[in-house]
């Protein structure tokens, strides 16, 4: 079912990008979209894809060595000898003198040959290593396949969460200008202090260079998406306003895990690693083993001797050829022992992987697990914040607070909006990541992740 969703949504792909790429200008667009377009435009994943198509014909090129190879061969040459011989009487006797011949003649051979593996240790080998190494590329594809989502993911969250920080750092400045407007007409009344009207130009200051960063990296963030996606954009769908957690299908670390070690793609490659690691060690062995083949040949030569320049023959042969390794100066068995090191690597870089793995999953399934908490308590952290800035800014005009505290107040709810924006970001990206880290995430899961947001 994952197999024919990912090839449909290929399919639809390649359309999605001409119209990206047609409109000749920076656009809107949503998660989907873009992951459609980078699906057709990513670099990293094209090359992922022209390194897969070169790795299936792994298992053609090791099946060729069991299949019969035919050679055909024709050759054609003009030859002119000069034979000089002693001379002869009518009885055959030699009269002590020499008889030059000169013959000026075409030689033309034709000659087809066939050689058929009738028993051979070392192709049967390179056949199977060939299938793993094919097994290997496809599971090292689908890990990549899959990396593309994140990358994705990542950079859509960054620019939106780029964006929000400009926006918020903008509306603080713009509290702090209009709060600078207040007390400059305070002052001018004499209802102000001059500490009050420096503190806030400082202020003022700060939040200026803080939407000049900000700004900053919102254009590096737009670039990373654009380089993605392959084509410049201008707004991004935001997230909904109503956020809620999805519900995990599997309550149990341990469950996740087994799913990873069946299904994750990282450790399919390994395996399939150790699987051509160890049919190296065959094929190396296979040099002290017999090898037996079937020869054929169909030759016609004309004229192709100077004993035979007169002469059309053809020759038609079958027969097997058995070879026998008997001493190769060390070779074969300094080629076992290596690959034998390098099956032992194989297997610890297998292990090595499964660590990671598991890691990873308990890493994003803990961010899973207390998304719900965190973002339900940020939000209320900007309720708080929010109300605490209306509160100090009454408490002002009653005379019972000051200036700094409603600037602080602010700068809490500023700060506030931010973790949780980020929060919500981090939380779809481990949701993504946890099914990646698994092996078990979908086109379907993009789809539930593009739902967040909508156009602005």
């Amino acid at each position: 079912m994952m197999k024919k969703s990912w090839k449909r949504l290929n399919l639809i792909a390649t359309a999605c990008s001409i119209l990206v790429m047609s409109a000749g200008q920076a656009q809107a667009m949503g998660l989907l979209q873009a992951y459609e377009a980078a699906l057709v435009n990513d670099p990293t994943y094209r090359a992922a894809v022209s390194e897969n198509v070169a790795g299936k014909e792994y298992r053609n090129i090791g099946r060729a060595g069991l299949l019969p190879t035919i050679q055909y061969s024709y050759g054609t040459s003009k030859n002119k000898a000069e034979i000089t011989s002693p001379s002869t009487n009518f009885l055959g006797q030699p009269t002590g003198g020499f008889t030059e011949s000169n013959y000026d003649y075409t030689s033309i051979t034709n000659s087809v040959s066939l050689r058929q593996v009738l028993f051979s240790l070392d192709a049967t080998a390179r056949y199977k290593q060939g299938i793993a190494q094919t097994n290997y590329s496809d599971a090292i594809f689908s890990a990549r396949s899959k990396d593309l989502i994140i990358r994705l993911t990542t950079a859509y969250a960054d620019v939106k969460f780029a964006e929000d920080q400009q926006d918020l750092f903008r509306a603080q400045r713009d509290a702090y200008a209009e709060q600078k407007r207040i007390n400059e007409r305070m002052f001018e009344k004499g209802e102000g202090t001059k500490t009050d009207m420096l503190e806030t130009q400082a202020k003022l200051d700060v939040a200026e260079a803080q939407v000049i960063e900000a700004q900053d990296n919102l254009l590096n963030a737009k670039n990373a998406f654009s380089a993605i996606v392959g084509s410049e954009v201008n707004q991004l769908d935001g997230l909904r306003p109503e956020f809620t957690v999805m519900p995990v299908t599997l309550s149990s670390f341990e469950e996740w895990m087994t799913i990873a070690t069946e299904s994750n793609p990282e450790i399919a490659a390994a395996k399939y690693s150790v699987e051509a690691a160890e049919l190296e060690i065959s094929k190396a062995k296979a040099g002290h083993t017999p090898r037996l083949e079937l020869n054929a040949g169909y030759n016609r030569g004309l004229s192709d001797s100077i004993t035979t320049r007169t002469q059309d023959q053809t020759i038609k042969s079958v027969g097997v050829q058995l070879v026998i390794p008997i001493y190769s100066g060390g070779y074969v068995t300094a080629i076992s022992n290596q690959a034998i090191a390098n099956r032992d690597k194989a297997k610890a870089d297998l292990d090595s992987t499964k660590n990671r793995i598991s890691i990873e999953l308990r890493k994003q399934f803990n961010a899973v697990q207390t998304s719900l908490t965190k973002i339900s308590a940020l939000q209320k952290s900007v309720n708080s914040a929010t109300l605490l800035v209306e509160a100090t800014k009454q408490s002002v005009k009653g005379g019972v607070r000051i200036n700094l505290d409603v600037l602080g107040s602010e700068q809490q709810l500023v700060a506030a909006k931010r973790d949780l924006a980020q929060a919500k970001y981090n939380y779809l990206i481990s949701f993504l990541r946890l099914r990646v880290t698994a092996g078990n995430i979908s086109v379907d899961d993009v789809q539930t992740v593009a739902a967040y947001f909508i156009p602005n």
